[in-house]
Order: structure tokens, then C-alpha cells, then sequence
């Protein structure tokens, strides 16, 4: 199937990239009037190219040193690139640095055109050529085809555009499906229509009247609406990955938008300043130190950042490291997206690499954990992608709709990894609906959840159970959903006993002192001598003396331990004098009789004060039911 592909050029200054660019496609990219007075290209020029059925929206881009961030800029989104070497002057110092770029920003096809091969001889052309095949030995372009051509005399013109078809067609895209990207690489007024940005569409798709989100490096988001497409100079109504694109957005003044913005799907990228990356220093590099200030080249965006480098002292020449980055204003990106790092100067390229968390939190140096976590995350699949990020992501979880940008992944991919996730116990959804956060950090709060009860218990030892809401407070560091939804899973799994909305740990038991203990013999001794007429627990505060604050404790104690029943706040019951209770009822209510609250008192033989609250105490425990002023025995009882 024909598709659609971005071809990037690279080379030194003066090696004839824009010359051959024009001989292919009949464009001229040097559109700037300085371009065309000093003859060498500045920013970055569009071309397009058909051969075989395959459309090649070619970005034509500078090769002198002073222009590298516009080469950069421009060189986002190639699928494969046209290394362009003068066969006169032969391999030069931005011919390296320019494919290095490449490499660094995942370009992984392409060929090699040797230009001005009329200007030497046929010993010169095999010699450059032989240098060509030393400098993209061990890189993308080590199998690439080298073709002498000349803009000039229309040489190897043919064989060249054969070579680019064949790459064309062998090229494959694993990212269909992404919401749609595009970084803006220029932006001019249109008469009539206004406000026009261009790029190239680095994921998904865009129809013209959709709504997209237009970041800005501010950090701020806004949503615009697609007037109009434009696709090498053709009115279209929809754009995909691998175009060109002009986008008409009404409404958008052009001294508000500029290169380094971008535009995505509503809800897909989150503008941060701190990324957590896979960073690679430059083999031919000074290295990349701890600390270091440097230029982050992503998309189009060129910003200022500092590197801390998590798990060593610096990346030496050709080491991988992990990193954060903390930048000078927002970016927005997505997993695995790749970026170039230069210094602040702009002279060198240190280094790049991949972003691991597009929108990331500050990490401590050398967190084994975190570290571990994000040496599997550069290479995992969609699902343990989904799984890391999400214990990335720390407590308060992540959603669906993030995984997308935080793992590389479809909407539909995310939906069924978190399906699957779920169903094996990695991920737990929080009461946040719509929210996930990872096993293992339930496991840690679950940990902190029982500490803190248990320091309640410690603190107050004859309370068998505590609000929940005191929990919650205690942990007041975590998110609140996360607490809760731990707080019903130990009760879930009888780690926590439940008791209304307090809960205890399943292995506590209220501690007594000796006086404490004696004092409750003679409580509970009281209310088994009383029977139906028990004593109310005021009563025992002068007996009580310096004991009466704990009062109530020792009664829930006493409770606990089974030797009280609970009948309301003021009345007890001793157990035997409760089990007497249920036998007298059902007696009370033989042959399907219903009862007065005058009837519980004659049958058991107490007044009224103490008959009303048992009556409400049996309703209240599902033994009897009331109707009107008379009670019958539950079904079932």
C-alpha cells in the first residue's frame, strides 16, 4: 500500500542538498531573500517528491554549524533521510554531526547521495565514496546505498529517486493509531484566512472542523478549531502521520504562536518541566556531567535545561544513563519520543536519547527502585509499559487516557492492558473512578495504613476501634482516594475488622490495668445481679474515682470481650442476662402473637424505662418488627 513519508536531507554546508532537493522535485527550498543573496540555506524548506505511487514531503534543512537548531528542528518526524556528501570536499564535520542527529532522533533508513561527482575524477569518486561507507559503518545508513549523482549534469538523478522508492517501500509504521501531533515548524498570516502553521504530522490524524489542543511553552493549553488543510499546496480535508501540513487556525493571532509550539489530540499531551529520559553522550562528546546546563532540542521546541543525571556521577563518551531533565519552560511529549541535547552555546551535540516520562515528578538520585523501574521501562512491551508507568505515576495513580502519552500506547491498548492488569492483581483501581495506581504501592500505604492503626491502638489501648477519618488525617501525605481504597481492601481481606466507619486491626484486643480490670469484675457483676434492671454507667463513677474518664472504654471493653451487651448508650445488659433475653421473647410471641411494649415488661418483669430501649434494641437487631405500637417476631427467627 502507497503511504506517505517525511525525507529529511543532512550534510555540510555547500555539498548541494538544496540543489539536488530542486533537480528532484523542481522546488527551489531557499525561499528566504538572505538565502538566495548569500547562496546558502538558513532555515528549514519543503519539497515534494512522488515516485512509484509513494508521496515524500521533503524537508530540505541547513548543513552550516551556526543553523544546527534549525537543522534539528526541521529533521523531527523524518522517516528516512538522504545523507548528501560533495564528492569534492568528501566527509566534513557537519556530515558527522548530522548523522549522529539522525541516529539520535530515531531515523533508521536512508541513502547516500555523493554530489558534485562531474567536478572530479572517476579515482576521487572511489576514494569518496570508500570514506562515505567508514563514516556510516556501524549506523543506520551502514547498508545504504551510495549513489554519485550531479544537480548539474541530471547523473545518477534516476538511480537515485530508484533507491529512495526501494527504501520507501521497505519502510514499516508501528505507531498507527496514536492520537494525532504535529510540532510547528513555521507560521505566516494567509490573506483571508488568517493564522497558518506548518509541520509535519508526527502521529495520528486531523480532519479540517475538529478540535485540537495548542500548546504553548508558557505551559498553557487552548483549544482550537481546523478551518482548513493544506497538503503540499492541495486543499485536503484530512492529514496523517507521515504528511506535510499546513493547518489554518482562525482566531490565532501570528505573534502568538512560533516554532517550539505544538499541536495534539484534546486530552493526549500534559506540558511539563521536568522529563525523565534515557540519555546516550555523544561518543565523539565531552560527556554529560551532574548538573550540567545544555539545550534540549524536542520536536521543535529548543529550551533550555539542566541534567541530573539518577544513577551515576556523569555519562562518560558512548554511555547510556538515566536522567531528568528540568527545564526553563514546558514542553509537552510522549513516551520514547527522542530528543538531541547540545550545549548552552549551541556549538556541539552532547548527546540524546528517549524520554521515558513525558511529565514527570523530581526523583531522588539513585532510588534503587525508581531506578530499576525505569531501566525495564525503555525496553518493555505496551503491557509492562502500562504496569511501569503506572507505578511511575506514584499514588495518586494514573488514567486510561494518560497511559496514552506515558506508555506509547492506543487507546485501545491501554483499555486492554488495564483490563488485564486489573484481572491479575498489578493494578487496583482507585475510588477516584477511572484512576488506577499499582499493586505495589497499595502494598506500601496497605503497610502504612496498619502502622498508623496500630499507633492509634498504642495511643489509646482500651479503644477497640478508630474513625476512619483519623486515618486518613494520619496519612494526610497520601492521596485520600488511595487510603480509602487501601482501608476497604484490608477490611476486605479481614486485615482490618469493620465497625460502621471505624476499624480496628484484626489482631487487637483493649488492654486493662490491674484497677482497671477490677473495676470492670465489678461492673459486669453489677449488671448480672440487676438482670433487666441494670445499673446506667454514671452510676459507678464515684466507685470509679480517679478510673471514671476511662468509663466508657471499659464498658467497650467489657463489650468486646462478650461479658456486656450494648443496649443503648445508657443500658447494658451481662451476657446471660441477654441469651435470657431471646428466650423470654420468643416465648413472649409463641402461636404468632404480637406484643406491646406494656407485654416485653410484664415478661420480663422490669419498667418501662428499660422495656422501651430493649424493644428498640431487638428492632434495631432484626428480632422483632414494629408496627405501629405493637412488635412481632421476625421471619426467619
Amino acid at each position: 500500500m502507497a503511504r506517505d513519508w517525511i525525507l529529511g536531507t543532512a550534510g555540510h554546508i555547500d555539498h548541494g542538498k538544496t540543489s539536488l532537493v530542486k533537480a528532484l522535485t523542481g522546488v527551489d527550498c531557499d525561499r528566504l531573500p538572505e538565502e538566495r543573496a548569500r547562496g546558502i540555506t538558513i532555515d528549514i524548506g519543503f519539497a515534494r517528491l512522488t515516485l512509484g505511487g509513494q508521496t515524500f514531503g521533503v524537508v530540505d534543512v541547513p548543513g552550516h554549524e551556526r543553523f544546527v537548531r534549525n537543522m534539528i528542528a526541521g529533521a523531527t518526524g523524518f522517516d528516512l533521510a538522504l545523507l548528501v556528501v560533495a564528492a569534492d570536499d568528501g566527509v566534513m564535520p557537519q556530515t558527522r554531526e548530522h548523522l549522529e542527529i539522525l541516529a539520535l532522533l530515531g531515523v533508521r533508513r536512508g541513502v547516500v547521495a555523493l554530489t558534485k561527482c562531474d567536478a572530479v575524477d572517476d579515482a576521487t569518486l572511489e576514494l569518496r565514496a570508500l570514506e562515505v561507507r567508514d563514516l556510516v559503518a556501524g549506523t543506520f545508513l551502514d547498508a545504504a546505498e551510495i549513489v554519485p549523482t550531479s544537480a548539474t549534469t541530471g547523473i545518477g538523478l534516476a538511480a537515485l529517486r530508484a533507491a529512495l522508492a526501494a527504501v520507501g517501500r521497505e519502510l514499516t509504521r508501528n505507531d498507527d493509531g496514536l492520537p494525532f501531533r504535529l510540532a510547528i515548524d513555521r507560521a505566516f498570516t494567509r490573506p483571508g484566512h488568517g493564522t497558518v502553521v506548518t509541520g509535519s504530522v508526527l502521529a495520528g490524524a486531523v480532519n479540517v472542523e475538529e478540535t485540537v489542543a495548542w500548546h504553548r511553552p508558557d505551559g498553557t493549553t487552548e483549544a482550537v478549531r481546523v478551518r482548513s488543510l493544506n497538503h503540499h499546496g492541495e486543499s485536503v480535508e484530512r492529514v496523517e502521520r507521515g504528511q506535510r501540513a499546513a493547518v489554518n487556525l482562525p482566531g490565532v493571532p501570528l505573534d502568538a504562536v512560533r516554532r517550539g509550539h505544538e499541536l495534539a489530540a484534546v486530552g493526549y499531551l500534559t506540558p511539563a518541566r521536568v522529563l525523565t529520559v534515557r540519555l546516550r553522550a555523544s561518543a565523539d562528546g565531552p560527556g554529560v556531567k551532574h548538573r550540567l546546563t545544555a539545550r534540549l532540542h524536542l520536536g521543535t521546541a529548543d529550551v533550555q535545561a539542566v541534567v541530573s543525571v539518577l544513577d551515576a556521577d556523569r555519562a562518560d563518551p558512548g554511555e547510556w544513563v538515566l536522567a531528568q531533565l528540568f527545564l526553563a519552560d514546558h514542553v509537552v511529549s510522549a513516551w520514547g519520543q527522542p530528543f538531541v541535547l547540545r550545549t548552552s552555546s549551541g556549538e556541539r551535540t552532547l548527546g540524546g536519547g528517549r524520554v521515558l516520562q513525558p511529565a514527570a515528578g523530581k526523583l531522588r538520585r539513585r532510588e534503587i527502585d525508581v531506578v530499576k523501574a525505569l531501566e525495564q521501562f525503555a525496553a518493555a512491551d505496551g503491557r509492562d509499559r502500562c504496569q511501569i508507568a503506572t507505578y511511575l505515576a506514584g499514588d495518586a495513580g494514573i488514567s486510561p487516557q494518560e497511559l496514552l502519552a506515558a506508555a506509547g500506547v492506543t487507546a485501545g491498548e491501554a483499555a486492554d492492558h488495564v483490563e488485564t492488569l486489573q484481572q491479575s492483581l498489578r493494578l487496583v483501581e482507585l475510588p477516584t473512578r477511572g484512576r488506577y495506581t499499582h499493586a505495589d504501592r497499595v502494598t506500601a500505604v496497605e503497610a502504612k495504613v496498619l502502622a498508623t492503626v496500630a499507633g492509634l491502638h498504642a495511643a489509646h489501648p482500651l479503644v477497640s476501634s478508630h474513625d476512619r477519618t483519623a486515618i486518613t488525617a494520619a496519612l494526610g501525605y497520601l492521596p485520600e482516594p488511595l487510603v480509602a481504597a487501601v482501608i476497604d481492601g484490608l477490611v476486605k481481606w479481614k486485615r482490618l475488622t469493620p465497625d460502621g466507619k471505624r476499624v480496628a486491626r484484626a489482631d487487637f484486643q483493649p488492654r486493662l490495668s490491674v484497677n482497671q480490670r477490677k473495676l470492670r469484675d465489678k461492673i459486669v457483676e453489677a449488671h448480672r445481679i440487676a438482670g433487666f434492671e441494670p445499673p446506667v454507667p454514671q452510676s459507678f463513677a464515684n466507685v470509679a474515682g480517679g478510673l471514671a474518664p476511662t468509663l466508657a472504654a471499659i464498658y467497650e471493653v467489657a463489650c468486646a470481650e462478650g461479658l456486656l451487651v450494648e443496649v443503648s448508650a445508657e443500658v447494658y445488659l451481662h451476657a446471660q442476662t441477654a441469651a435470657e433475653l431471646g428466650r423470654r421473647v420468643r416465648a413472649l410471641f409463641a402461636d404468632g402473637r404480637s406484643a406491646t411494649v406494656g407485654d416485653f415488661r410484664d415478661a420480663l418483669g422490669t419498667t418501662r424505662k428499660f422495656a422501651l430501649p430493649i424493644c428498640e434494641y431487638l428492632d434495631r437487631v432484626g428480632l422483632t418488627v414494629r408496627d405501629g405500637d405493637r412488635r412481632t417476631l421476625a421471619s426467619g427467627t
